[in-house]
């Protein structure tokens, strides 16, 4: 006799058109009924157009009829909301107070490592008003849905993203917003996108202190952050505002990496610190947490960031690196 079991093992070979993950992974099944050899599905119909139901209904009931030799086959989309079928277990937001310091460019790389090592990753494009996620992933494709919601745009690798960026006419268009209309469209990127189950949730703040990044710590609920920062005193003395306005909310700061933190001259076998001595650890002490690492200037990483294809860099080449990253945000669970 056919089980549940096998059926939700059915369902997992069958992608949602759009995102490419499956209708397992982007937690869609509701119920299951079998009896007297005919099975009933109910899914929730969030996201999902009537034509792309009509697709997934066509696609799961064809593969249960050649898999499992069952003919009576039942599929009935409800009603549902995105943040009703979400399932996120981490959300880690990073941030730095100042911009130009390669905010954006640590949330990839993150994602990237976390996703290499099997982890279902969503990026999160909080930054409404400098969005650069898309470029750096080399993704122009605008996100489809109904109106119920949005699905995600799937990286290459498989890493689900958002970005105000791939709703706009043109990825240079100007957004011109005052901040309530910048936190609304924050707060719809959590709660009318159908993320599926991720592991993480990666949330690229924008710079400072002000409406959208307290949106952000308000409204979602953040596991912690990662502080990024570069050398200079002024940079510093900035992130140093984001890490006092992180322990006002009691939200926790996992760790803080420093970027552009010298250029590697292969010819001479030599760190050069372009911006100033290395702050890492003094800005460790003052987040009172872990240094994850020390990021160079790479002009390798500058090209494939340019190409869009940051999921090609070799992070792990960086030593210390993923590893810090694992250790603090398993520590997380705690």
């Amino acid at each position: 006799m056919i089980t549940e079991q096998q059926i939700v093992d059915d369902l997992d070979s069958i992608m949602v058109p759009g995102v490419m993950r499956s209708l397992k992974k982007m937690n869609l099944l509701r119920d299951i009924k079998i009896s007297d050899g005919k099975v009933e599905l109910n899914l929730a119909n969030a996201a999902l157009t009537p034509i792309l139901q009509e697709t997934l209904k066509n696609q799961i009931v064809e593969t249960i009829k050649k898999s499992r030799g069952i003919q009576d086959i039942d599929v009935s989309f409800l009603d549902a909301k995105p943040k009703d079928i979400n399932e996120i277990k981490k959300v880690i937001a990073i941030m730095s107070g100042k911009g130009g310091v390669g905010k954006s460019l640590v949330s990839s790389l993150v994602s990237v490592a976390l996703r290499r090592q099997g982890y279902e990753i969503g990026i999160l494009d909080a930054d409404i008003t400098g969005p650069s996620i898309p470029r750096m992933f080399g993704i122009t494709e605008r996100p489809s849905g109904s109106e119920s919601g949005l699905l995600p745009v799937t990286s290459k690798t498989g890493i689900e993203i958002m970005s105000i960026n791939l709703l706009l006419p043109a990825e240079d268009d100007a957004v011109i917003w005052r901040g309530p209309l910048i936190g609304g469209a924050i707060k719809q990127f959590w709660e009318d996108v159908l993320w599926g189950k991720l592991d993480f949730m990666i949330v690229d703040l924008p710079p400072g202190t002000a409406d959208a990044p307290l949106t952000v710590m308000q409204s979602l609920p953040i596991t912690g952050v990662i502080v990024v920062f570069s050398p200079q005193e002024l940079t510093a003395m900035v992130v140093r505002k984001a890490v006092k306005m992180a322990k006002q909310m009691n939200i926790r700061i996992l760790g803080v990496i420093e970027n552009l933190s010298y250029l590697y001259v292969q010819e001479i076998n030599k760190k050069i610190e372009i911006f100033g001595k290395s702050r890492g650890q003094e800005m460790a002490n003052t987040a009172n947490a872990p240094l994850i690492g020390q990021l160079p200037l790479d002009p390798e990483l500058a090209k494939l960031c340019d190409a869009g294809n940051i999921e090609r860099y070799d992070i792990e080449k960086h030593e210390g690196f993923v590893r810090n990253l694992n250790e603090i945000l398993l520590d997380s669970q705690k």
